[in-house]
């Protein structure tokens, strides 16, 4: 299939602006694969170090680099659900690599963290910078020039961005990420949002609001929103660094565990040991990042990836832009409805036909780009085929020619939407994103007074004496990167909702996060450049006109901010919870639209 027009420019467009940092990039990768296993090259105690804990046939077969060696990076612990089942994993890849003729260690392990446990508390403000910090981690993790590839543990939201990141700093390594797979359907979604409001209106108790979040997440396994968890997987499969079919098999089944042991022995093959080696830095190309961009837009994936992916992006040497995903939004069709987008979870979108339906039609349109690298073998098609169990092992066979349920998954003759779940705006209050896929259209373009607020305290505490009523744009500022580490706002959503159902016209324009849970209220986010780093937020006032229209990509106040003085951030000790560690985070780190990171410019 000849790639559509526009995702051809794109990626073309890409591929030029990035030209000299992709180059030393790759420059970089392929110096390291010539070198061969870096191994090779240790001290006899540097290596004696290194396998000092390895039965006496490995460190024969270590010592000789006769066998590659992979290491096992995990992000397990047993608070968070989604990474709960990542605890016998390890034991599983070693023997599965040990099968497929190689070695496997346990690297290292990275930090967890679980928005949905830190919403609206100070720890939410490490949650944006943990996604470097885990990089940091993987890099630690393979620093020791012992491995010839790796497999990577990790579901969450920073949690795979960051091991990504990390990873393609070892571009020279094939990598093949592991999933987990979501925990079955609990409470529906809709009637979990249900109970929020009403909560937030003071007509259901802590006790029923704590009854309904428990039967909604209730067991081990992802969360089944199509938030960030769940986003990165599709991601990771799109992108081609899972197996096929893994990304939303269930935990403790046969098949997830199946496929589990098939990655340890997917990357074992992939090593420079092997005959088809494919190093990670090659995988991750400008095709594979628009195929990411395309993916996200199809699903209305999360508005988080608009700084993850850029940020990925440059750690392979590619220069992605808030202009590309908008560009790509244009001609890109919304294929699925899944909450908050619609009332199904990634459960139903798997039995409709998941992954392999959705990559099938998106290839068919021309919107994926085919001719890929993957950890599965050369070319996209590979993951049109669902995995199954037989009696001769795990194969890969049906291929789905329909959706089996059309309220969650369609065809690309069909969508929901024409264009993408994502939009970017830009205006004099600057540029920002939208996440319109579960935004009533009627909704898309809102012009009202501006009420501005320095935290999301300020907003609920507003709600709760009952001061906001009528049509208003709320300002949530302060709220950036280099402010407050960027915490996501997602308290915000019931307050609004309500506000929203009771007839008022609202929406949020904030330098903050909403996460992949972004709802039904229109919400520009991500507002580059943000209050703290001098941004037009910061001159906004209570009663401004502000107009934000999702449809025209625009994002205006009608007032003359020039001249005004910038209002000053609130004051705060910015410790307490670990926060005075990231201290020199919050001052190196970049803006929104560049990926919110600390790693400087493109390399």
């Amino acid at each position: 299939m000849t790639p559509h027009p526009r995702v051809a420019e794109v990626t073309r467009r890409i591929a030029d602006r990035s030209a000299d940092t992709r180059a030393a990039y790759l420059e970089r990768v392929r110096a390291a694969t010539a070198q061969g296993p870096a191994r090779a090259a240790l001290g006899c105690t540097n290596l004696a170090h290194g396998f000092a804990a390895c039965s006496a046939a490995d460190k024969r077969d270590l010592g000789a680099s006769a066998k590659p060696n992979i290491a096992i990076v995990s992000a397990y612990n047993d608070m968070l659900s989604a990474h709960q089942p990542l605890e016998t994993y390890p034991a599983l890849l070693k023997r599965a690599v040990g099968q497929a003729g190689g070695v496997a260690q346990f690297a290292g392990g990275v930090p967890a963290m679980c928005d949905g446990i830190t919403q609206g508390r100070a720890g939410m403000e490490l949650s944006l910078f943990s996604r470097d910090v885990i990089a940091m981690a993987t890099a630690v993790a393979l620093s020791h020039d012992m491995f010839d590839g790796a497999l990577m543990l990790g579901v969450c939201d920073k949690i795979v961005p960051g091991l990504l990141i990390g990873a393609l700093s070892f571009g020279h390594l094939p990598v093949a990420f592991v999933p987990a797979g979501p925990m079955p359907s609990g409470l529906p979604n809709n009637d979990k949002a249900r109970i929020r409001q009403l909560f937030a209106e003071g007509k259901a108790d802590r006790t029923q609001l704590l009854q309904a979040e428990s039967a909604a997440y209730h067991a081990p396994g992802t969360c089944t929103f199509y938030g960030t968890a769940n986003s990165n997987q599709m991601l990771m499969e799109v992108m081609g660094l899972h197996l096929p079919g893994a990304s939303f098999e269930a935990p403790g089944t046969p098949l997830r565990e199946a496929l589990t042991a098939a990655a340890g022995r997917t990357v074992t093959g992939l090593t420079a040991l092997g005959e088809h080696h494919t190093p990670i830095g090659e995988v991750v190309d400008e095709r594979a990042v628009t195929n990411a961009v395309v993916a996200l837009l199809a699903t209305g994936g999360s508005t988080n990836h608009t700084l993850h992916l850029v940020a990925v992006a440059a750690a392979a040497g590619i220069e992605l832009t808030w202009d590309d995903f908008a560009a790509l939004s244009e001609v890109v069709p919304l294929l699925t409805r899944m909450y908050p987008n619609g009332a199904a979870d990634v459960n139903q979108f798997h039995a409709a036909g998941g992954m392999a339906y959705l990559i099938g039609q998106l290839l068919d349109s021309g919107l994926l780009h085919e001719d890929v690298a993957t950890v599965a073998g050369p070319g996209l098609a590979r993951y049109r085929r669902r995995p199954r169990l037989t009696e001769d092992g795990l194969v890969w066979g049906d291929e789905p020619k329909e959706s089996a349920d059309t309220t969650v998954l369609r065809g690309a003759d069909d969508p929901f939407s024409p264009d993408g779940g994502l939009r970017m705006v830009a205006g004099n209050l600057g540029r920002a994103v939208v996440k319109v896929s579960a935004v009533a259209p009627e909704r898309h373009v809102i012009e009202a007074p501006a009420r501005v607020f320095d935290s999301q305290a300020q907003l609920q505490e507003a709600f709760a004496a009952g001061e906001l009523e009528g049509d208003f744009v709320a300002v949530v500022r302060f709220q950036g990167p280099r402010a407050n580490g960027m915490p996501e706002l997602h308290k915000l959503t019931p307050p609004l909702g309500v506000l929203q159902d009771r007839g008022h016209r609202v929406a949020l324009v904030t330098d903050g996060r909403m996460s992949g849970a972004s709802g039904k209220v229109p919400a520009a986010i991500h507002v580059s450049p943000e209050a703290a780093a001098g941004g037009p937020l910061a001159r906004v006032r209570d009663g401004d006109p502000v107009r934000l229209d999702a449809a025209a990509g625009t994002l205006e106040v009608l007032a003359d901010l020039d001249s005004r003085p910038a209002a000053a951030p609130p004051g705060g000790s910015g410790a307490g919870t670990g926060r005075e560690l990231f201290a020199a985070f919050r001052a190196a780190v970049g803006p929104a639209e560049q990926g919110a990171g600390v790693f400087g410019a493109l390399r």
